[in-house]
Protein backbone atom coordinates (compact mmCIF):
# COMPACT_ATOMS: atom_id res chain seq x y z
CA UNK A 1 0.00 0.00 0.00
CA UNK A 2 1.22 3.37 -1.31
CA UNK A 3 2.34 5.91 1.65
CA UNK A 4 -0.63 8.11 0.34
CA UNK A 5 -3.13 5.39 0.09
CA UNK A 6 -2.37 5.19 4.18
CA UNK A 7 -2.16 8.74 4.66
CA UNK A 8 -5.71 9.26 3.09
CA UNK A 9 -7.14 6.75 5.84
CA UNK A 10 -6.08 8.95 8.72
CA UNK A 11 -8.68 11.74 8.12
CA UNK A 12 -11.09 8.55 7.55
CA UNK A 13 -10.44 7.23 10.80
CA UNK A 14 -10.90 11.04 12.29
CA UNK A 15 -13.97 11.47 10.63
CA UNK A 16 -15.59 8.12 12.49
CA UNK A 17 -14.32 8.94 15.86
CA UNK A 18 -15.92 12.38 15.07
CA UNK A 19 -18.61 10.41 14.41
CA UNK A 20 -18.86 8.64 17.39
CA UNK A 21 -18.28 11.60 19.66
CA UNK A 22 -21.56 13.07 17.94
CA UNK A 23 -23.55 9.96 18.56
CA UNK A 24 -22.35 10.12 22.46
CA UNK A 25 -23.52 13.97 22.19
CA UNK A 26 -26.48 13.84 20.49
CA UNK A 27 -29.73 13.17 23.66
CA UNK A 28 -28.10 16.33 25.26
CA UNK A 29 -29.82 18.13 21.90
CA UNK A 30 -32.06 16.13 20.05
CA UNK A 31 -35.58 16.19 20.15
CA UNK A 32 -37.39 12.88 21.40
CA UNK A 33 -38.24 12.64 17.60
CA UNK A 34 -35.35 12.67 16.15
CA UNK A 35 -33.97 9.95 19.46
CA UNK A 36 -36.78 7.70 18.51
CA UNK A 37 -36.12 7.89 14.70
CA UNK A 38 -32.44 7.39 15.43
CA UNK A 39 -33.13 4.15 17.82
CA UNK A 40 -35.31 2.21 14.94
CA UNK A 41 -31.82 2.98 12.47
CA UNK A 42 -30.05 0.79 15.10
CA UNK A 43 -32.00 -1.52 15.34
CA UNK A 44 -32.48 -1.52 11.52
CA UNK A 45 -29.09 -1.75 10.84
CA UNK A 46 -28.50 -4.22 13.56
CA UNK A 47 -30.97 -6.73 11.27
CA UNK A 48 -29.23 -5.68 8.15
CA UNK A 49 -26.09 -6.45 8.97
CA UNK A 50 -27.37 -10.33 10.29
CA UNK A 51 -28.99 -10.61 6.80
CA UNK A 52 -25.96 -9.51 4.70
CA UNK A 53 -24.03 -11.66 6.49
CA UNK A 54 -26.67 -14.77 5.11
CA UNK A 55 -27.31 -12.94 1.69
CA UNK A 56 -24.21 -10.87 0.62
CA UNK A 57 -21.66 -13.19 2.02
CA UNK A 58 -22.72 -16.71 1.87
CA UNK A 59 -25.17 -16.03 -0.81
CA UNK A 60 -28.73 -17.21 0.82
CA UNK A 61 -31.41 -15.70 -0.01
CA UNK A 62 -33.80 -14.99 2.51
CA UNK A 63 -37.60 -13.25 2.63
CA UNK A 64 -37.97 -14.76 6.43
CA UNK A 65 -35.87 -11.80 8.29
CA UNK A 66 -39.22 -10.44 10.01
CA UNK A 67 -39.92 -13.97 11.24
CA UNK A 68 -36.90 -13.74 13.56
CA UNK A 69 -37.15 -9.87 13.99
CA UNK A 70 -40.56 -11.17 15.32
CA UNK A 71 -39.51 -13.82 17.52
CA UNK A 72 -36.39 -11.72 19.45
CA UNK A 73 -39.16 -8.97 20.28
CA UNK A 74 -41.96 -11.38 21.23
CA UNK A 75 -39.43 -13.52 23.02
CA UNK A 76 -38.02 -10.93 25.38
CA UNK A 77 -41.81 -9.60 26.28
CA UNK A 78 -42.50 -13.17 27.41
CA UNK A 79 -39.55 -14.10 29.03
CA UNK A 80 -39.43 -9.97 30.67
CA UNK A 81 -43.05 -10.03 31.74
CA UNK A 82 -44.49 -11.55 34.38
CA UNK A 83 -47.88 -11.59 32.56
CA UNK A 84 -50.31 -8.51 32.15
CA UNK A 85 -54.36 -8.81 30.78
CA UNK A 86 -56.11 -7.09 27.73
CA UNK A 87 -59.19 -6.80 28.32
CA UNK A 88 -60.73 -10.15 28.43
CA UNK A 89 -57.54 -12.07 27.63
CA UNK A 90 -54.58 -12.48 29.56
CA UNK A 91 -50.99 -12.48 28.19
CA UNK A 92 -48.87 -15.09 29.86
CA UNK A 93 -44.75 -14.31 30.90
CA UNK A 94 -41.78 -15.82 32.51
CA UNK A 95 -40.84 -12.64 34.57
CA UNK A 96 -37.39 -12.93 34.50
CA UNK A 97 -34.16 -9.99 34.50
CA UNK A 98 -34.67 -8.12 31.47
CA UNK A 99 -31.24 -8.95 30.78
CA UNK A 100 -31.80 -12.60 30.66
CA UNK A 101 -34.99 -12.49 28.63
CA UNK A 102 -32.86 -10.45 26.01
CA UNK A 103 -30.24 -13.46 26.16
CA UNK A 104 -32.97 -16.27 26.06
CA UNK A 105 -34.43 -13.81 23.09
CA UNK A 106 -31.98 -13.79 21.12
CA UNK A 107 -30.76 -17.60 21.41
CA UNK A 108 -34.94 -17.87 20.95
CA UNK A 109 -33.96 -16.43 17.40
CA UNK A 110 -30.91 -18.38 16.59
CA UNK A 111 -32.23 -21.61 17.62
CA UNK A 112 -35.34 -21.25 15.21
CA UNK A 113 -33.06 -20.02 12.45
CA UNK A 114 -30.75 -23.45 12.97
CA UNK A 115 -34.05 -25.70 13.08
CA UNK A 116 -34.74 -23.94 9.19
CA UNK A 117 -31.22 -24.40 8.25
CA UNK A 118 -31.98 -27.98 7.02
CA UNK A 119 -34.32 -26.61 4.66
CA UNK A 120 -31.43 -23.32 3.72
CA UNK A 121 -28.97 -26.53 3.21
CA UNK A 122 -31.48 -28.40 0.48
CA UNK A 123 -32.13 -25.39 -1.30
CA UNK A 124 -30.71 -22.17 -2.65
CA UNK A 125 -31.34 -18.90 -4.74
CA UNK A 126 -35.01 -17.76 -5.95
CA UNK A 127 -35.62 -20.88 -4.39
CA UNK A 128 -34.73 -20.73 -0.96
CA UNK A 129 -36.35 -17.21 -1.22
CA UNK A 130 -39.62 -18.48 -2.01
CA UNK A 131 -39.24 -21.30 0.85
CA UNK A 132 -38.51 -18.83 3.31
CA UNK A 133 -41.38 -16.70 2.65
CA UNK A 134 -43.47 -19.19 4.89
CA UNK A 135 -42.00 -18.65 7.61
CA UNK A 136 -43.57 -15.28 7.70
CA UNK A 137 -46.80 -16.57 6.78
CA UNK A 138 -46.65 -18.72 9.70
CA UNK A 139 -45.10 -16.55 11.93
CA UNK A 140 -48.33 -14.43 11.50
CA UNK A 141 -50.83 -16.93 12.32
CA UNK A 142 -49.31 -17.74 15.29
CA UNK A 143 -49.00 -14.20 16.22
CA UNK A 144 -52.61 -13.64 15.75
CA UNK A 145 -53.77 -16.76 17.33
CA UNK A 146 -51.57 -17.78 20.05
CA UNK A 147 -53.44 -14.89 22.17
CA UNK A 148 -51.85 -16.46 25.16
CA UNK A 149 -48.16 -15.42 24.47
CA UNK A 150 -48.70 -12.77 21.96
CA UNK A 151 -52.05 -10.89 22.66
CA UNK A 152 -53.30 -11.46 19.28
CA UNK A 153 -54.43 -8.83 17.34
CA UNK A 154 -53.57 -6.08 20.33
CA UNK A 155 -50.20 -6.67 20.58
CA UNK A 156 -48.48 -7.27 23.86
CA UNK A 157 -46.69 -4.45 26.04
CA UNK A 158 -42.60 -4.61 26.49
CA UNK A 159 -41.21 -4.93 29.93
CA UNK A 160 -38.80 -1.64 30.14
CA UNK A 161 -35.00 -2.73 30.12
CA UNK A 162 -33.05 -2.38 33.48
CA UNK A 163 -29.78 -3.62 34.40
CA UNK A 164 -28.58 -4.06 38.17
CA UNK A 165 -31.26 -1.90 39.34
CA UNK A 166 -30.78 0.93 36.26
CA UNK A 167 -33.93 1.25 34.48
CA UNK A 168 -33.93 2.31 30.87
CA UNK A 169 -37.14 3.06 30.72
CA UNK A 170 -38.35 4.66 33.58
CA UNK A 171 -37.51 8.24 35.19
CA UNK A 172 -36.14 6.12 38.74
CA UNK A 173 -33.48 6.86 39.44
CA UNK A 174 -33.71 10.60 38.45
CA UNK A 175 -30.41 11.57 35.88
CA UNK A 176 -29.83 14.59 34.20
CA UNK A 177 -26.60 15.52 32.22
CA UNK A 178 -25.88 19.29 31.28
CA UNK A 179 -29.46 20.16 32.79
CA UNK A 180 -30.60 17.53 30.13
CA UNK A 181 -33.00 15.26 32.17
CA UNK A 182 -32.76 11.76 30.49
CA UNK A 183 -35.64 10.01 30.77
CA UNK A 184 -36.41 6.42 28.57
CA UNK A 185 -35.72 7.64 24.85
CA UNK A 186 -32.31 9.25 26.14
CA UNK A 187 -31.30 5.98 27.87
CA UNK A 188 -31.88 3.40 25.40
CA UNK A 189 -30.22 5.65 23.33
CA UNK A 190 -26.83 4.65 24.81
CA UNK A 191 -28.40 1.06 25.23
CA UNK A 192 -28.95 1.09 21.09
CA UNK A 193 -25.39 2.82 20.56
CA UNK A 194 -24.11 -0.46 22.69
CA UNK A 195 -25.70 -3.34 21.01
CA UNK A 196 -24.80 -1.44 17.55
CA UNK A 197 -21.68 -1.23 18.16
CA UNK A 198 -21.21 -4.98 19.45
CA UNK A 199 -23.36 -6.25 16.69
CA UNK A 200 -21.14 -4.08 13.99
CA UNK A 201 -17.69 -5.42 15.75
CA UNK A 202 -18.70 -9.35 16.11
CA UNK A 203 -19.67 -8.97 12.13
CA UNK A 204 -16.37 -6.92 10.95
CA UNK A 205 -14.26 -9.72 12.88
CA UNK A 206 -16.55 -12.38 11.54
CA UNK A 207 -15.70 -10.98 7.68
CA UNK A 208 -12.53 -11.02 8.37
CA UNK A 209 -11.91 -14.44 9.54
CA UNK A 210 -11.63 -17.78 7.89
CA UNK A 211 -14.87 -18.45 8.68
CA UNK A 212 -15.80 -15.75 6.75
CA UNK A 213 -14.26 -16.59 3.95
CA UNK A 214 -15.27 -19.51 4.12
CA UNK A 215 -18.59 -17.83 3.81
CA UNK A 216 -17.26 -16.52 0.86
CA UNK A 217 -16.34 -19.25 -0.79
CA UNK A 218 -19.58 -20.70 -0.02
CA UNK A 219 -21.81 -18.23 -1.99
CA UNK A 220 -19.40 -18.41 -5.19
CA UNK A 221 -19.03 -21.91 -5.70
CA UNK A 222 -20.09 -24.87 -3.31
CA UNK A 223 -18.17 -27.68 -5.29
CA UNK A 224 -15.32 -25.11 -5.09
CA UNK A 225 -15.80 -24.69 -1.60
CA UNK A 226 -16.36 -28.46 -0.53
CA UNK A 227 -12.83 -29.74 -2.66
CA UNK A 228 -11.10 -26.58 -0.42
CA UNK A 229 -12.65 -28.82 2.37
CA UNK A 230 -15.54 -26.26 3.50
CA UNK A 231 -18.01 -28.31 5.33
CA UNK A 232 -20.89 -26.42 3.15
CA UNK A 233 -23.51 -27.78 4.93
CA UNK A 234 -22.10 -26.36 8.31
CA UNK A 235 -21.16 -23.15 7.28
CA UNK A 236 -24.65 -22.63 5.58
CA UNK A 237 -26.51 -23.79 9.01
CA UNK A 238 -23.82 -21.06 11.27
CA UNK A 239 -24.86 -18.38 8.72
CA UNK A 240 -28.46 -19.10 8.75
CA UNK A 241 -28.15 -19.50 12.80
CA UNK A 242 -26.14 -16.40 12.76
CA UNK A 243 -28.45 -13.85 10.50
CA UNK A 244 -31.37 -15.28 12.93
CA UNK A 245 -29.25 -13.90 16.14
CA UNK A 246 -29.14 -10.54 14.62
CA UNK A 247 -32.50 -10.36 14.02
CA UNK A 248 -33.89 -11.25 16.85
CA UNK A 249 -31.39 -8.67 18.56
CA UNK A 250 -32.90 -5.85 16.40
CA UNK A 251 -36.32 -7.76 17.24
CA UNK A 252 -35.69 -6.62 21.21
CA UNK A 253 -34.48 -3.37 20.93
CA UNK A 254 -37.64 -2.35 18.20
CA UNK A 255 -39.87 -4.08 21.11
CA UNK A 256 -37.96 -1.39 23.59
CA UNK A 257 -38.63 1.77 21.73
CA UNK A 258 -42.17 0.94 20.67
CA UNK A 259 -43.28 -0.13 24.44
CA UNK A 260 -45.77 -2.43 22.54
CA UNK A 261 -45.99 -4.41 20.05
CA UNK A 262 -48.19 -6.06 17.56
CA UNK A 263 -48.57 -8.22 14.90
CA UNK A 264 -48.82 -6.34 12.06
CA UNK A 265 -45.12 -4.59 12.42
CA UNK A 266 -43.87 -8.15 11.38
CA UNK A 267 -45.31 -8.82 7.84
CA UNK A 268 -43.83 -9.06 4.65
CA UNK A 269 -43.28 -5.83 3.95
CA UNK A 270 -40.44 -5.48 6.82
CA UNK A 271 -38.68 -8.86 5.20
CA UNK A 272 -38.59 -6.71 2.04
CA UNK A 273 -37.28 -3.69 3.68
CA UNK A 274 -34.34 -5.48 4.85
CA UNK A 275 -33.55 -6.24 1.56
CA UNK A 276 -33.29 -3.26 0.11
CA UNK A 277 -31.54 -1.99 2.91
CA UNK A 278 -28.40 -4.77 2.16
CA UNK A 279 -28.63 -3.87 -1.95
CA UNK A 280 -29.14 0.16 -1.12
CA UNK A 281 -26.00 -0.15 1.07
CA UNK A 282 -23.98 -2.80 -0.76
CA UNK A 283 -24.02 -6.84 -0.46
CA UNK A 284 -21.72 -8.15 1.83
CA UNK A 285 -20.42 -4.89 3.64
CA UNK A 286 -21.05 -4.41 7.07
CA UNK A 287 -20.77 -0.81 6.93
CA UNK A 288 -22.76 -0.98 3.64
CA UNK A 289 -25.69 -2.37 6.02
CA UNK A 290 -25.78 0.14 8.83
CA UNK A 291 -25.53 2.97 6.16
CA UNK A 292 -28.88 1.16 4.32
CA UNK A 293 -30.41 0.41 7.33
CA UNK A 294 -30.29 4.05 8.40
CA UNK A 295 -31.41 5.33 5.42
CA UNK A 296 -34.24 2.90 4.31
CA UNK A 297 -35.47 3.03 8.15
CA UNK A 298 -35.74 7.15 8.25
CA UNK A 299 -36.47 8.05 4.84
CA UNK A 300 -40.62 7.29 5.66
CA UNK A 301 -39.98 9.10 8.83
CA UNK A 302 -38.49 12.26 7.64
CA UNK A 303 -41.16 12.22 4.63
CA UNK A 304 -43.52 11.96 7.36
CA UNK A 305 -42.59 14.54 9.12
CA UNK A 306 -41.69 17.14 6.53
CA UNK A 307 -44.93 15.82 4.31
CA UNK A 308 -46.41 19.32 4.42
CA UNK A 309 -43.55 21.21 3.44
CA UNK A 310 -43.13 19.10 0.21
CA UNK A 311 -45.34 20.18 -2.19
CA UNK A 312 -45.88 16.11 -3.71
CA UNK A 313 -46.58 14.68 -0.44
CA UNK A 314 -50.09 14.95 1.36
CA UNK A 315 -50.42 14.28 5.32
CA UNK A 316 -51.54 10.62 5.74
CA UNK A 317 -55.03 9.82 5.34
CA UNK A 318 -55.47 13.25 3.54
CA UNK A 319 -55.81 12.41 -0.14
CA UNK A 320 -54.91 14.40 -3.06
CA UNK A 321 -51.47 13.56 -3.22
CA UNK A 322 -48.72 11.16 -2.49
CA UNK A 323 -48.79 9.88 1.21
CA UNK A 324 -45.25 9.67 2.48
CA UNK A 325 -45.30 5.46 3.00
CA UNK A 326 -46.03 5.50 -0.77
CA UNK A 327 -43.39 8.23 -1.58
CA UNK A 328 -40.52 6.15 0.49
CA UNK A 329 -41.03 2.85 -1.23
CA UNK A 330 -40.84 5.18 -4.47
CA UNK A 331 -37.61 6.35 -3.04
CA UNK A 332 -36.38 2.59 -2.04
CA UNK A 333 -36.91 1.14 -5.84
CA UNK A 334 -35.49 4.38 -7.68
CA UNK A 335 -32.61 4.10 -5.16
CA UNK A 336 -32.19 0.21 -5.46
CA UNK A 337 -31.67 0.72 -9.61
CA UNK A 338 -29.61 3.50 -9.20
CA UNK A 339 -27.08 1.43 -7.25
CA UNK A 340 -27.15 -1.95 -9.40
CA UNK A 341 -26.52 0.80 -12.72
CA UNK A 342 -23.85 3.07 -11.39
CA UNK A 343 -22.62 1.62 -8.04
CA UNK A 344 -22.98 -1.98 -8.35
CA UNK A 345 -21.03 -1.80 -4.60
CA UNK A 346 -23.85 -0.21 -2.82
CA UNK A 347 -23.16 3.10 -0.86
CA UNK A 348 -20.95 1.64 1.34
CA UNK A 349 -18.33 1.08 -1.53
CA UNK A 350 -18.03 5.11 -2.44
CA UNK A 351 -15.66 6.05 0.36
CA UNK A 352 -13.49 3.12 -0.75
CA UNK A 353 -13.90 3.65 -4.26
CA UNK A 354 -12.66 7.11 -3.69
CA UNK A 355 -9.78 5.97 -1.61
CA UNK A 356 -8.92 3.78 -4.13
CA UNK A 357 -8.82 5.94 -6.98
CA UNK A 358 -7.13 8.81 -5.11
CA UNK A 359 -4.39 5.98 -4.38
CA UNK A 360 -3.80 4.24 -7.44
CA UNK A 361 -1.45 7.03 -9.16
CA UNK A 362 1.46 6.42 -7.10
CA UNK A 363 0.91 2.66 -6.59
CA UNK A 364 3.61 0.45 -7.10
CA UNK A 365 4.16 -0.97 -10.87
CA UNK A 366 3.92 -4.44 -10.94
CA UNK A 367 7.21 -6.51 -12.43
CA UNK A 368 5.61 -8.37 -15.33
CA UNK A 369 8.85 -9.62 -16.25
CA UNK A 370 8.78 -11.92 -12.62
CA UNK A 371 7.92 -15.49 -13.38
CA UNK A 372 4.07 -16.50 -12.04
CA UNK A 373 4.03 -17.43 -8.66
CA UNK A 374 3.09 -21.46 -8.52
CA UNK A 375 -0.36 -21.83 -7.33
CA UNK A 376 -0.49 -25.01 -4.75
CA UNK A 377 -2.42 -27.68 -5.47
CA UNK A 378 -4.79 -27.13 -2.09
CA UNK A 379 -5.62 -24.00 -0.49
CA UNK A 380 -4.35 -23.69 3.13
CA UNK A 381 -6.93 -20.91 3.63
CA UNK A 382 -9.45 -23.96 5.15
CA UNK A 383 -8.40 -27.01 7.59
CA UNK A 384 -8.87 -30.28 5.58
CA UNK A 385 -11.95 -31.59 4.95
CA UNK A 386 -13.02 -34.45 7.78
CA UNK A 387 -13.99 -38.06 6.55
CA UNK A 388 -15.67 -40.39 8.24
Amino acid sequence: MSERLRSLRGPGRIGWLVLAVLALIAPLFLESFWLQTGLFAMAAAIGAIGLTILTGTAGQLSLAHAFFVAVGAYGYCFFAASGDGLGVATVSGLGLPPLLALVLAVALAGLCGALFSPVSGRLRGIYLGIASIGLVFIGQHILFNATGVTGGFNGRDAEPFSVFGFSFGANEPELSIAGVPFEELERLWYLGLLLLGVAYYYGRRLMESRPGRALETVRDSEVAAAVMGVDVTRYKAAAFTISSMYAGLAGVLLALVFNRIVPESFGLALSVEFLAMIVIGGLGSIRGAVLGGIFVSMLPKLMDKYSDALPFLAQPGAGGGVEPAQAARFAFGAAIVAVLLFAPGGIGSLGRRKLRSTGADDAAPQDTTSPAPRVPARSSAFPPKETA
